[in-house]
């Protein structure tokens, strides 16, 4: 559980005070499509003040379909390539959400001796969908959606217009 310094609270309507943590990881098994795409969302939807940041379990490589899913709603990734857990400078977060079991497994075995916030997400992996072109693009897009709404419901964003 978070100290309550760890966290800004915001109040905009009579709901009850939404917690935000400082800083934010999105981890997924090989950081190429779910947690890239709720990392470029998260950046969107929550405050400049919030640290987020994505990687991956395992090696990962860039996806196409993410880009175009992402292009959609002016989105881009620019220079961003998947990076692995153990890449990141700083493994401190105030709150990881993971969005596939290794990654949550990892997650937890990370943080047993912090005080950390992990939350999973269960979320498809859209490139296991066979099909048209189009059918996988829905594929991503559901993702998409599906992490923008969990985003704007769990830290009190609003969501994105289509």
């Amino acid at each position: 559980m978070q100290s309550e310094g760890a966290l800004d609270r915001r109040r905009d309507t009579d709901d009850p005070p939404v917690a935000r943590p400082r800083s934010l990881l999105f981890l997924c098994g090989r950081n190429t499509i779910r947690s890239p795409i709720a990392e470029a969302l998260a950046k969107r939807l929550l405050p400049k003040s919030i640290f987020i940041t994505s990687a991956g379990v395992l090696t990962g490589t860039h996806d196409p379909f993410v880009d175009a899913v992402l292009a959609e709603e002016a989105l881009s990734r620019n220079e961003w390539h998947p990076q692995l857990l153990e890449e990141l400078a700083d493994t401190y977060f105030d709150f990881v959400v993971t969005l596939a079991p290794e990654a949550h497994h990892a997650a937890l075995e990370l943080t047993r001796t912090m005080a950390v916030e992990v939350e999973y997400w269960p979320t498809l992996d859209p490139s296991v969908i066979e099909g048209s072109r189009e059918q996988v693009l829905a594929a991503y897009r559901s993702v998409r959606d599906e992490l923008a709404a969990r985003i704007a419901r769990r830290f009190g964003a609003p969501l994105y217009e289509r």
